[in-house]
């Protein structure tokens, strides 16, 4: 008797979004690591490079490791265990689900990453949408306050 298992694949984008502006940053990477963690950290800090940017992150190991190099000019806050629903990034990832994988099967990884190739700049070019997503009343109050 011969059993068909399954293999799994992965593959992970790392992303930053400024709720106000409506931007996207992102990374498509085969593995999370702190290496690849710090690597989009450095992309980030080199593409706003004359900005202060504080960054809000989850509980993600990759993202709290002691050796993880933080370039100059990012600060990275954690948000509380267990508490997605304070992340607008989240809501980013469900739209990009949504209208770029919707009711599809890949038979390779490959078309997935093809896929996330195509999406992830269409998405990073509409700015409104990604404030509609992302600009919560809070999230605007507070960085109002911040200036």
């Amino acid at each position: 008797m011969m059993l068909n298992g399954y293999e799994r694949e992965f593959v992970y984008v790392y992303g930053a979004l400024s709720p106000l502006q409506g931007e996207l940053d992102w990374m498509i990477c085969t593995e999370m690591n702190t290496m690849r963690m710090g690597e989009f950290l450095d992309q980030i800090s080199r593409a706003h490079s004359t900005e202060f940017i504080l960054m809000i992150l989850d509980g993600a190991s990759s993202h709290k490791a002691k050796d993880l190099p933080v370039p100059e000019n990012i600060r990275l806050v954690p948000l509380p265990a267990y508490a997605p629903e304070l992340n607008p990034q989240e809501h980013v990832w469900d739209e990009l689900r949504e209208k770029e994988f919707p009711n599809r099967v890949f038979h390779h990884l490959d078309a997935v990453v093809k896929q996330l190739q195509h999406g992830l700049p269409r998405l990073a070019e509409d700015h409104p949408r990604l404030r509609s997503l992302t600009a919560w009343p809070w999230i605007v109050s507070l960085n109002l306050n911040a200036h």
